[in-house]
């Protein structure tokens, strides 16, 4: 309890202060050269379809009671820009309609900010679906982010008001982070269109002009910028700019995804997955992974903030594969200072109600925790 109570202390002292302040008032565990503080949670899913209908419950404040009682002190909202628009879901978006918001699903998103802050927990509010751009299918986009300067003015709306509505929350609260996994897509709504890297000009371009929508709120507002190449790559185009850049723990996909349909054409021909061993015409260990995380431990080097907004394993990867390939990355991510946000606090790929086959659940207040994956966490915050 001493620990904990350290990192709620140390949560409160950097109430106020900017990105470089809040980042020397909350250490990592080791020493490090991150300008972001090693923030170490969970992503929450309430507003993550574009249908407010085909939403999840509200995260209950039960949860948030018991990330604090665990240590944690972040969570990442990824949220569906049409989520909190005041239009007909059942039809195709139009240009005009992305600027309507709905102010009583606003609300619903302050309330659960403001849940959160009751719980000393710092919030990283996210655009998973962009005006003109996802990494999922699902929803029609009226244009494209990286083409479209009708777009990137609506982007910049969205996060302008963020930032209007946020003013008065401090840094060490709050942070924003610009769009999740950015890709370039000729076909912006086919899923199965091919995703490459997004320019570096490109690329740098929307989130500088996103920065400074933010900024002229709040100037001490922390952003951060989604790796490229689906959140894999370091982006050097925007190392001069005040926005610290996030990463993924999913690497290999043959471990945190092995029989996802999302992410695999034929589900049913996937080699058995191994940690450490050879898969496939691959052998994984941990070696790959230091080589694949080098190029963002070299980038906390050079002065730029780094965070691990998500990472984890869906729930088909044999559970002893997926824990000592989990400890080996949040390893690599500890030891070099750098914080994650484990998608999702309870659901498939979360320490609650995955619904693995091979986990022998713990009864916890009429959920199903996975007390050998809270322990890795845990053994890591």
């Amino acid at each position: 309890m001493e620990r904990r109570s350290f990192i709620k202390h140390a949560g409160l002292l950097t109430a106020g202060l900017g990105l470089t302040a809040a980042a020397g008032a909350l250490p990592a565990p080791q020493a490090s050269a991150n300008k972001l503080p090693a923030w170490k949670g969970f992503n929450l899913l309430d507003f993550f379809s574009p249908d407010p209908a085909r939403s999840r419950p509200r995260t209950p404040e039960d949860h948030f009671r018991w990330m604090q009682d665990w240590g944690f002190n972040f969570v990442r909202i990824p949220m569906a820009y049409p989520n909190y628009l005041a239009i007909d879901h059942s039809k195709r978006i139009t240009p005009e309609e992305v600027y309507k918001i709905d102010e009583s699903r606003v609300e619903e998103i302050e309330k659960l900010v403001q849940m959160a802050h009751r719980y000393n927990i710092h919030v990283s509010l996210n655009l998973h679906r962009a005006p003109g751009y996802c990494i999922n299918a699902g929803f029609y986009e009226p244009y494209n982010l990286w083409k479209d300067e009708e777009a990137l003015k609506a982007f910049c709306f969205h996060w302008n008001f963020w930032a209007k509505r946020f003013r008065s929350i401090p840094a060490a609260k709050l942070s924003f982070d610009l769009v999740n996994e950015p890709a370039m897509r000729e076909d912006m709504n086919d899923q199965h269109s091919r995703a490459t890297t997004v320019p570096g000009e490109v690329y740098r371009k929307v989130a500088k002009a996103a920065a400074e929508a933010i900024r002229k709120e709040n100037a001490a507002r922390i952003v951060i910028a989604d790796g490229n190449n689906v959140g894999t790559t370091v982006i050097p185009e925007i190392m001069d700019l005040d926005i610290a850049q996030s990463c993924r723990g999913y690497y290999p996909g043959k471990i945190s995804h092995y029989k996802a349909p999302w992410a695999n054409k034929n589900v049913d021909n996937l080699p058995e997955p191994k940690w450490p061993g050879q898969v496939g015409n691959e052998y994984l260990s941990r070696a790959m992974l230091e080589k694949h995380y080098q190029p963002w431990i070299d980038l906390v080097k050079k002065g730029v903030g780094v965070h691990c907004g998500e990472c984890g394993c869906w729930n088909k990867t044999p559970h002893p594969v997926f824990l000592a390939w989990f400890g080996d990355v949040l390893d690599i991510l500890n030891s070099n200072g750098i914080g994650f946000g484990l998608w999702e606090f309870s659901g498939d790929f979360g320490v609650l109600n995955s619904r693995r086959q091979d986990v022998q659940y713990e009864d916890w207040y009429g959920q199903k925790l996975d007390r050998k994956l809270l322990q890795l966490l845990t053994k890591n915050v």
